[in-house]
Parts: C-alpha cells; structure tokens; sequence
C-alpha cells in the first residue's frame, strides 16, 4: 500500500487554504477507503485491519497522516463494517490519534 498522502488530489485555487485543507482531508480518506475496499476484498478482516494500522501508524509517525485524515477515514470506512469491526476500528483510529 502507499503512503496515505499520495491520494490527496489537487482543489482549485479559488478556495480558501481551510476550505482547501477540509476538501484534501475528505479526498484522501475517500479515495484511500475505496483503494482499501478493493484490496482487502475477499480476504480476512485481520489481514486488513493489521494492514491498514500498519500503514497508518507508519505515515503518522512520519508526520504524512493527520487526526483529521485518519477521522476522515473512519468516517468514510465505518459505515462497509458491522458493530464489532467498527469498535475495533475505533480503538484503532483513538490509538492512532495519540501517536
């Protein structure tokens, strides 16, 4: 998988840099949920779980992945989880808030 930061796309330049920021924020997490949904399609929910706080504990701590962008992301991937794998996310993104 690559770096969370490498799914962000461009906004035009009109914006202003929060709405820019808000935008960026939304996109990344969008587009990193459904390159998610395709490459763990099929396999086990730990394979994908392991993967995805692998990435995402690798990118924050190099300071590439936000609060916000990891928040993004839960909120865009929650929803294609039942009750246990969305608690289990939880855990996962608070953890990874606190790095």
């Amino acid at each position: 998988m690559k770096s969370f930061k490498e799914y962000s796309k461009q906004t035009s330049t009109d914006e202003t840099a929060k709405e820019r920021q808000s935008k960026q924020t939304e996109t990344v997490a969008e587009d990193l949920t459904k390159r998610i949904a395709e490459a763990y399609n099929g396999r086990s929910n730990a394979d994908m779980m392991q993967n995805i706080l692998m990435e995402a504990e690798k990118s924050k701590r190099a300071g590439t992945l936000s609060n916000e962008e990891i928040e993004a992301f839960y909120q865009n991937f929650s929803p294609m989880l039942n009750g246990v794998q969305r608690k289990k996310l939880r855990i996962i993104v608070d953890r990874l808030k606190q790095i």
